[in-house]
């Protein structure tokens, strides 16, 4: 992710108030995207007037002058970041932006630090670390109207009744004149926001590219009790994904949602008393095989070797 920019909280009575906002002088087009409906129609010239009066005009000062209110009066700072869509194939050319909040030192510290980050990416291994316990935040596959017996599981009628097998009898008494919000009724299934707890970090892996003459840089699916020398990626791609050629993550357990969808990684809230929290990964085999058919070759080179 790049960091964009940086905002600041105070604490009142009511709840935490954003003071002020400050951007970076220099902003992708990815990111800009993101502030139009139709990038087509207009002339992308977001952030443009504002760099002319925060960085160019005054020389910057105008900048510094709110990284320094938002250091004097606020508790809470957060920096803006957004992802890079370029850099993988989803046919998704809108960046997504969201708030981070910076922990550790005083709010000056942090200032400094979130300023020091402007128009910089930040990796994954500087996040994340290897047998570590994550939350994942994402929203579930949809599964469009469903009834009472695939939403909520009840049990369904016996064969004689009338209108309707797949019902709940009875949604309540005349008084009170209304249905009660615990009755199970149908409706939306699936789609829904939610975050699952303490996944532990397997691998933190580094991008794999291949050099200009096809070489490959770094194997990041090898293990050491491996005796083939390849990537992440299996024969054929990952389904309904494709190959993975940046910085990645090998989470245990499944992901929420559907492929390709946006998900959110953050640091376990919880302290987990499981025997997966104190056991190191330790992984002894990673499979490459094909995963669309029966797999049987961990590399294209050991299946061109086999049929040669």
């Amino acid at each position: 992710m790049i960091v964009c920019g940086v905002v600041g909280y105070t604490e009142t009575p009511k709840g935490l108030r954003a003071l002020t906002t400050v951007w970076a002088h220099h902003q992708s087009a990815s990111l800009k995207r993101r502030f139009y409906k139709n990038w087509y129609r207009v002339k992308g010239k977001a952030f443009d007037n504002y760099a002319k009066k925060n960085y160019e005009a005054d020389g910057g000062k105008t900048a510094e002058r709110d990284l320094d209110r938002i250091a004097k009066y606020c508790q809470v700072v957060r920096v803006l970041a957004h992802t890079q869509t370029k850099l993988l194939k989803l046919g998704q050319k809108k960046a997504n932006l969201i708030e981070v909040q910076v922990n550790g030192g005083t709010p000056a510290q942090k200032v400094e630090f979130a300023k020091a980050h402007f128009e910089k990416e930040i990796p994954v291994d500087t996040v994340f670390s290897q047998d570590e316990m994550v939350d994942i935040i994402g929203v579930s596959k949809g599964k469009g109207f469903a009834g009472v017996i695939s939403r909520w599981g009840v049990t369904g009628l016996p064969r004689k009744t009338h209108r309707g097998l797949r019902k709940v009898a009875c949604i309540g008494a005349w008084h009170p004149a209304r249905v009660a919000w615990s009755v199970a009724r149908a409706g939306q299934k699936g789609y829904f926001h939610r975050t699952e707890i303490s996944k532990k970090v397997y691998r933190v892996g580094k991008a794999c590219r291949p050099e200009h003459k096809g070489k490959i840089v770094n194997f990041n699916g090898t293990t050491e009790a491996d005796l083939t020398e390849k990537t992440i990626n299996p024969v054929g791609g990952f389904p309904h994904y494709g190959n993975v050629n940046q910085d990645f993550l090998m989470i245990k357990g499944g992901i929420i949602g559907a492929k390709k969808r946006c998900i959110t990684i953050r640091k376990s809230l919880i302290n987990s008393t499981r025997k997966l929290v104190s056991e190191p990964a330790g992984l002894k085999f990673i499979d490459t095989a094909s995963k669309s058919g029966k797999g049987r070759f961990q590399t294209y080179e050991e299946k061109k070797k086999f049929f040669a």
